[in-house]
C-alpha cells in the first residue's frame, strides 16, 4: 500500500485542497483530484529522502520575512522599469560564487533569487561551488554578489550551519 501511497495524509490533504478551489464538486473534478492526489506524492517522494535539520529556526523566520520584503520590493522595481520605457535596464549573466554547501541550502538560495522579480537562477555548476545568475538590471555585478552574500547566504549558512 505504501508503495502506491507514500504519504496518505498529504494525498488526502492535496485532494481536500484540489476540491476547496474548484466551484463546484462534480463527478470528474474528484476523480481528476484523487490522480493528482495519488501522483504528485509518487513523484516528490525522492525529495523525502533528505532530511532537513534547522539549526537556528528563529533565523529561519527573519529569513522568510527579508524574502518576502525582498520579493514586494523588487516589484516595485520592475513595475518602475515597464512603466517608464526610458529607464535603461542592463541585464547582465553572474557567475555567483557558492560559500555554502548541501544541496538543501543552495536550491533555497537559487529559488530565493529566482522568487525575487528581475532575477533568476539560470543554473547550478555541476560541482556545486556557483549559480548561473541572470538580472535585468545590473549596474554592478560584484555589489550584486555582494549584496547576495550579505542578505541570503550568510542568513543560510547560520541558519543549516553549511
Amino acid at each position: 500500500m505504501s508503495k502506491f501511497i507514500p504519504a496518505p495524509w498529504l494525498s488526502l490533504f492535496l485532494l481536500f485542497f484540489w476540491l476547496l478551489l474548484q466551484n463546484s464538486i462534480t463527478p470528474g473534478l474528484v476523480i481528476l483530484g484523487a490522480v493528482f492526489a495519488l501522483l504528485i506524492p509518487l513523484y516528490t517522494n525522492r525529495a523525502r529522502d533528505f532530511t532537513l535539520t534547522l539549526h537556528r529556526p528563529l533565523k529561519a523566520l527573519q529569513y522568510l520575512l527579508l524574502l518576502i520584503v525582498d520579493i514586494i520590493l523588487s516589484n516595485f522595481n520592475i513595475a518602475a522599469i515597464i512603466l517608464v520605457p526610458q529607464r535603461r535596464i542592463s541585464p547582465a549573466l553572474i557567475e555567483y560564487p557558492l560559500d555554502i554547501r548541501g544541496e538543501i541550502p543552495i536550491t533555497i538560495l537559487a529559488s530565493t533569487i529566482s522568487l525575487t522579480p528581475g532575477t533568476i537562477t539560470a543554473e547550478v555548476s555541476r560541482d556545486g561551488r556557483s549559480l548561473l545568475i541572470h538580472g535585468l538590471n545590473v549596474r554592478d555585478p560584484e555589489a550584486m554578489i555582494k549584496q547576495i552574500k550579505t542578505r541570503y547566504e550568510r542568513r543560510l549558512q547560520e541558519i543549516f550551519q553549511c
